[in-house]
């Protein structure tokens, strides 16, 4: 009965299944009340809002601080039930778990709350910014941040290589731009460091207009840095859409594999048909791009 009760409150947790009906509620429960803790940040930091609601705001962030203790604890005690932890022990998937992304995210939404209750003496009130971190908890349920860093450490090389063009360009815009404006402007050139704020904002096209050059030479060179700034920021936007679409691509392929080997006897066995459901779900692929697959595939086998 206790293991039971472990393994449904791991499904239960888990991201919801379109067939589990419970796990879909627990789901949209968490998302809206994380959704909410982001709104009541933003409005507590209105001060006539924050004022008048103190109290209703405060009552909120209870119930929000032990509905989130609650689920993190449930989680860390039913981990020996999630398979992507790995067959290892009970006490190694539970330190998997609290150190992993989603875990130390699970942590940092609530402890904001708990510290004041042990420092009160202190001044902690940015810690009730941090608050904002709740908005990370979305990961729980959704799987992009989870897809872009894939995305990126598979295409790591290119991506670490415009990175390094990124820099060079960034230290040397900066050395030669402190060398033409020290003199005219030394207050806002004072340094190379002190010059590299309006390296970093001229390269990525951001142009706030704090810091401009004012001598020939140095407008000559922030036109220079500028025109980089277009190249390498359209290198490093044009390395994470290719990196997007191989690793859809794989994706794709993969589950196409899966759907061949089902289809070789010419028949989807149910258990078969649960297999490709388990595999889409991991790799993300929507429904109907499965179906698509599948009818694609299944004509070609006619």
């Amino acid at each position: 009965m206790y293991y039971k009760i472990q393994k449904r409150t791991n499904e239960l947790l888990a991201k919801g299944n379109i067939t589990d009906k419970y796990s879909r509620i627990v789901d949209i429960v968490l998302f809206i009340l994380i959704i909410l803790n982001i709104a009541a940040v933003c409005l507590e930091s209105v001060n006539q809002i924050g004022i008048k609601y103190k109290e209703a705001f405060n009552n909120f962030e209870l119930f929000s601080v032990i509905v989130f203790s609650i689920e993190y604890i449930l989680r860390i005690w039913s981990s020996p039930f999630r398979k992507d932890l790995g067959e290892v022990s009970n006490l190694i998937k539970r330190l998997r778990y609290i150190f992993s992304f989603t875990g130390l995210i699970d942590f940092l939404a609530i402890i904001p709350s708990i510290l004041p209750y042990f420092f009160g003496g202190l001044d902690l009130r940015w810690l009730r910014v941090l608050r904002l971190l709740r908005l990370l908890k979305i990961s729980n349920y959704s799987s992009a941040l989870e897809d872009f860093f894939s995305a990126i450490k598979e295409d790591w090389r290119s991506f670490s290589a415009a990175m390094y063009l990124m820099l060079i360009a960034l230290f040397l815009s900066s050395s030669l731009m402190y060398i033409a404006e020290h003199e005219a402007q030394p207050d806002k050139f004072s340094s190379i460091p002190e010059t590299m704020w309006w390296g970093l904002i001229t390269l990525t096209t951001v142009g706030y207009g704090d810091v401009s050059p004012i001598t020939p030479l140095g407008k000559v060179i922030g036109a220079l840095t500028a025109i980089m700034g277009v190249c390498t920021v359209a290198l490093l936007t044009g390395i994470v859409a290719s990196a997007f679409a191989n690793q859809r691509s794989r994706r794709t392929a993969i589950f196409e594999a899966e759907i061949n080997q089902a289809l070789s006897d010419g028949i989807i066995s149910d258990d078969e048909a649960l297999k490709i459901e388990t595999l889409r779900k991991e790799l993300n692929l929507s429904p109907e791009h499965s179906k698509t697959v599948m009818d694609i595939l299944s004509e070609k086998k006619l």
